[in-house]
């Protein structure tokens, strides 16, 4: 996997990080613990779990609070992605009529917050809750997924045509 021609070695210890990091999800209501990390330029990790709240509302993904606590740090750019929940890997779910993905999908709002920070050919790597697969995984080699059954992707692929910070330098038109 490679970023701005920097290559990235996302190694056994990284996706055994994410599902650690899992563990430590605060899901009693939904029961649908997820983990994620965050990988820095300088190969630190900000690592995050789901805490959901009785409220509903004042629930965070996983994402947002790996965001959250590296920003509180003083880190702001990152490199790459990696989530992890309980969904299995050939698990199919229908996102809209005409979209779908296999195994774990990022909610559409933490896609947003992700956005913020992330650029658009950010690597994102969505682990299987049955990490690793056996060996004689038949999903390794087809497009996009990688051995272990882990699936990647970019942001820009989970969030086309999206709006971002940059859009709001763009030459506008004085409002009458």
């Amino acid at each position: 996997m490679s970023h701005d021609g920097y290559c990235y070695e996302v190694s056994l210890a990284t996706y055994t990080d994410v599902v650690l990091t899992k563990e430590h999800s605060y899901s009693p209501y939904s029961k649908f613990p997820v983990g994620a990390a965050f990988l820095t330029a300088d190969g630190k990790t900000s690592k995050g779990a789901n805490v959901e709240n009785v409220s509903y509302g004042g629930t965070i993904c996983a994402e947002r609070t790996a965001i959250v606590k590296a920003v509180n740090e003083g880190i702001k750019s990152f490199v790459a992605l990696a989530v992890t929940s309980c969904v299995l890997s050939q698990t199919i779910i229908h996102v809209s009529p005409s979209e779908f993905c296999i195994g774990i999908c990022l909610l559409q709002y933490c896609r947003v917050v992700i956005r913020e920070f992330c650029a658009l050919d950010m690597p994102i790597l969505l682990v299987p809750g049955d990490y690793p697969k056996p060996a004689d995984d038949k999903e390794a080699g087809k497009p996009g997924m990688t051995e272990g059954g882990v699936r990647e992707t970019t942001l820009g692929e989970l969030l086309p045509d999206s709006f971002g910070p940059e859009h709001l330098e763009l030459p506008c038109k004085e409002a009458s």
